[in-house]
């Protein structure tokens, strides 16, 4: 049986977007070590606003698998979370470029390129990608982390491997390449997915970075094989129901809500869940992914923490 905290997940994530927020000021490559102007660019985008749910679930996954050495735990995961947080920014500055999805809003401000150029939003969007994978090879320390220094260096080799799978051709990248493809934005022709390929495109190109946000926060808390496993499908569904519900608000949300344009995925006839099954079967689809994610959640004993929480506010959301 899911059990539900006495906390509100309200305090949780505020906590922990804070703590997300000083650790991502301190692990931002800055002068002299990098250019002012680069330094600024990473900073704009980084701290424009965002609901820094992936790094946050990374975090109660930590906390989740862990208990009730949770916030140990949460300080070993605190790099990877940072690192995700840091990829999922890249992808954004890059998603809004011209030749992309070519918005002008994004976490409610002018996107990137807006202020400061095609160019420095490009260079900004790489140098986050790069600083993220130092940051994973580099942190947490052996100093003070509590695990030694064989077992800290295999977590940290395990986690490097995810967040790049998730990352690249077989993840977020070849998912969006796929959108394009899918749009007619692509050099070839025009690719027509079915519900299967929607489903699959969405599952490299949204949901890989939440299962991996999720799995880091399980592996450099040192969950067993099984726990990892369970956390895993748990993340899949979260991060299918988190694409259906997104899909949906860029139907019925304002931008103010939002914080970046609605209405893009229509505008630009890419294959969303409203476009293929209508709002209120898309609707059921999420709610049927977050009762199988809790369902995995149990399967795998994981019936305290946040991660019951947190899937009840994917479907619920408003921006």
């Amino acid at each position: 049986m899911i059990v539900a905290s006495a906390q509100p997940l309200a305090t949780f994530v505020e906590a922990a977007r804070a703590r997300v927020d000083a650790a991502l000021a301190a692990y931002l490559p800055s002068p002299p070590a990098c250019s002012p102007m680069m330094s600024e660019a990473m900073r704009y985008s980084i701290f424009a606003g965002g609901k820094r749910f992936r790094p946050v679930l990374t975090l109660a996954s930590a906390d989740a698998v862990a208990r009730p050495g949770g916030e140990q735990a949460m300080q070993l995961a605190m790099p990877a979370a940072c690192a995700v947080e840091m990829i999922h920014t890249y992808s954004l500055i890059h998603d809004d470029l011209p030749a992309m999805d070519d918005d002008t809003l994004r976490r409610g401000r002018p996107t990137l390129h807006v202020v400061y150029g095609d160019g420095i939003a490009i260079l900004a969007g790489d140098a986050l990608h790069a600083a993220a994978f130092t940051l994973l090879a580099r942190e947490p320390r052996e100093t003070g982390s509590g695990v030694g220094p064989a077992e800290l260096a295999a977590r940290k080799l395990r986690v490097i491997q995810a967040i790049g799978d998730a990352a690249g051709p077989s993840g977020m990248v070849g998912g969006q390449a796929i959108d394009l493809q899918a749009a007619g934005q692509a050099r070839t022709p025009r690719l027509e997915l079915d519900a299967d390929g929607v489903r699959a495109m969405h599952a490299k190109k949204t949901g890989a970075l939440i299962r991996a946000a999720a799995a880091s926060g399980a592996v450099m808390a040192g969950a067993s094989e099984q726990t990892i496993a369970g956390v895993d499908r748990y993340a899949t569904e979260l991060g299918l129901a988190f694409q259906i519900v997104d899909d949906i608000l860029d139907v019925e949300g304002v931008a103010g809500e939002l914080g970046k344009t609605a209405g893009k995925d229509a505008a630009g006839a890419k294959p969303t869940y409203p476009a293929l099954f209508g709002v209120e079967r898309s609707r059921a689809m999420a709610a049927e992914c977050i009762s199988h994610a809790k369902a995995a959640l149990e399967g795998a004993g994981l019936t305290e923490g946040w991660l019951p929480a947190i899937a009840d506010w994917i479907l619920h959301r408003r921006s």
